[in-house]
């Protein structure tokens, strides 16, 4: 596997275009859209929140199909959440508006939204925005990242990533861009993902490779424990490598297994770090935990942790509330058995063992915390299960932005 620079439109036959519809945002690009050559197989992940954003609903209704897609619209600004019939209207207008511009079937389109819950979409401006996309749609890393831009609403940086390999010498690629800074806590899966891949592959078979994937990727970030109404990751596969088929779990599979997991873990990395007014990356490790599942609600429930956030942004060594954290989560363990060590890019520190806090240097543990990007290592010692989870700090900065998103 080589990682590359691109996104969407990394594999071959996927085109991305960006328009400034100013549907909330006056000095900036806010729809995007992503155009496949030829009709892709498609699988998606979506929120469990009971409350379901239209263009959720209508993904997921299309998903139930079996349906092919060609394109996929979003928007940012406005999240299409809590709108009724019209806003189910209002995506079939969308799927519409690019069946007249493009000729791409309207049942081959799917829609995307992020932004504030509650408004209707002005659609003219939608329409208008789609009609602008057409002509400019491109192959290039510069079409993907314009893409990747216009989809961020409080992000404050594009996330992208792209990976080759082969598979019976055709080269593969997977790209994906996705956009979530704050309202992030998914469970599947404001977070919207986006991976596109030429690989040839039956569409059962890519639909479980993305649920199994996003259980350690995108379920195992969290900014601020709010699950939102729009989340959505679609994956979509349009065979344009050449390669033969994959039909069945083997060494090809696992190939693509591996590619993907590494673009969706990259992706959901840089939300984490990305989390509105965040200014470090927060990670735990929990190793020689029972089980998996252990290892994934020990690590989850640290960064989810509002004390340890803060004591994160405060470059604070409070080892208690991360000891508190693991004792809350649900999972079984001997506090007197684990250690905990703080690591970055300035080294290495044993905070806690035995039960007891470790002879360590407050200094050190602070520089250790006042790196970009900080991670919580925990060893249970109680078996061989490992699992990762990343959040950020808690910082002013978050309450600021929240206090006044709508305004």
């Amino acid at each position: 596997m080589n990682i590359i620079t691109g996104g969407v439109t990394a594999a071959k036959g996927f085109q991305a275009a960006a328009a400034a519809a100013e549907i909330k945002y006056k000095d900036r690009t806010d729809m995007a859209m992503i155009v496949s050559e030829v009709p892709a197989v498609f699988a998606g992940t979506f929120t469990q929140n009971v409350v379901k954003a239209a263009p959720v609903i209508w993904d997921m209704q299309m998903a139930e199909r079996g349906e092919c897609a060609r394109a996929v619209v979003v928007n940012a600004g406005i999240a299409n959440a809590c709108t009724g019939a019209q806003g189910m209207e209002y995506c079939r207008k969308t799927a519409e508006t690019v069946e007249e511009t493009l000729g791409i079937p309207a049942n081959q389109v799917l829609v995307a939204s992020t932004g504030v819950i509650g408004m209707q979409l002005p659609m003219e401006k939608l329409v208008s925005g789609i009609r602008a996309m057409a002509p400019a749609l491109g192959g290039s890393i510069e079409n993907g990242h314009q893409a990747a831009c216009a989809i961020m609403t409080t992000d404050t940086r594009s996330k992208e990533a792209a990976v080759t390999f082969e598979v019976e010498g055709k080269t593969v690629t997977v790209g994906g861009m996705c956009k979530g800074s704050g309202m992030i806590h998914p469970n599947m899966c404001t977070m919207l993902g986006f991976v596109t891949t030429d690989l040839a592959i039956s569409r059962e078979l890519l639909k479980e490779a993305l649920k199994e994937d996003v259980r350690d990727t995108y379920n195992m970030i969290s900014v601020d424990g709010d699950t939102s109404t729009n989340d959505t990751v679609l994956l979509l596969a349009n065979g344009m490598a050449g390669n033969p088929q994959i039909t069945e779990k083997d060494e090809n599979y696992e190939k693509f297994v591996r590619a993907l997991n590494y673009i969706n873990t990259a992706l959901a990395k840089k939300m984490a770090g990305d989390g509105e007014g965040a200014t470090a990356l927060f990670e735990t490790k929990v190793v020689h935990a029972r089980t998996k599942e252990d290892a994934r609600i020990l690590a989850k429930s640290v960064i989810c942790s509002s004390l340890t956030k803060a004591a994160i942004f405060g470059h604070d060594a409070n080892w208690g509330r991360i000891l508190c954290a693991l004792g809350y989560s649900g999972a079984v363990f001997d506090p007197e058995q684990i250690e905990l060590f703080f690591q970055s890019k300035s080294g290495q520190i044993l905070i806690y063992k035995d039960g007891i806090a470790a002879d360590y240097s407050e200094a050190e543990a602070a520089k250790i915390l006042s790196e970009e990007e900080v991670t919580v290592l925990v060893d249970m010692k109680m078996g061989e299960a490992q699992a990762a989870a990343w959040g950020c700090d808690l910082t002013y900065d978050y309450v600021k932005i929240n206090a006044d998103y709508r305004s």
